[in-house]
């Protein structure tokens, strides 16, 4: 299951692989970015995620670097990491896999980076013997949900209340893996 993917953009090429341990540093960085960057969208604040010891982001990083339960990519441009996505099993629906904590850093989007993150998540899903993904965005994140259609995934007509902001609702897409 160890696959990476490879984007060649301008003299920068960007791997995208499952995370490492060694990697613990850099994704803590990244998960503050992506907290200050889209605070919806995820289900910790900021403050939260600073407060959190090192150790506590090397524990989580080893135990999702390898296995079938979670898995998270980033990509690597071999610097500071520019982009996540993870994978986890869901409940209840053994041939499914939630995607959770889509990034991509600002300067990134539009490169085909999110489409690279999804296929080593749906690569791994498929390795697992789940052969569907599914995903939760926001209502109203008009951006995310085109590029998520993009990327093939279907409106399921299913809206559930964001976890974190009750006013909020999130519709559910799903493709296959």
């Amino acid at each position: 299951m160890a696959s990476a993917t490879t984007i060649t953009r301008a003299s920068t090429a960007t791997t995208v692989h499952r995370v490492r341990p060694a990697d613990a540093g850099r994704m803590r960085a990244l998960r503050l970015e992506m907290l200050a960057d889209s605070p919806l969208a995820f289900l910790e604040t900021v403050a939260e995620a600073a407060a959190r010891p090192h150790a506590d982001y090397a524990a989580r990083i080893a135990a999702v670097s390898h296995g079938a339960e979670t898995a998270q990519f980033v990509a690597d441009p071999g610097g500071r990491l520019v982009g996540h996505a993870g994978g986890t099993v869901a409940p209840g629906e053994p041939g499914l896999t939630v995607i959770y904590a889509v990034y991509v850093t600002p300067a990134r989007r539009g490169t085909g980076l999110l489409g690279a993150l999804v296929d080593e998540v749906a690569a791994w899903s498929r390795a697992c013997g789940r052969p569907e993904l599914m995903l939760e965005v926001v209502v109203g994140n008009e951006r995310a949900y085109r590029a998520y259609q993009r990327l093939g995934f279907v409106d399921t007509g299913v809206r559930v209340p964001h976890p974190k902001i009750p006013a909020l609702r999130e519709l559910q897409m799903r493709r296959a893996a």
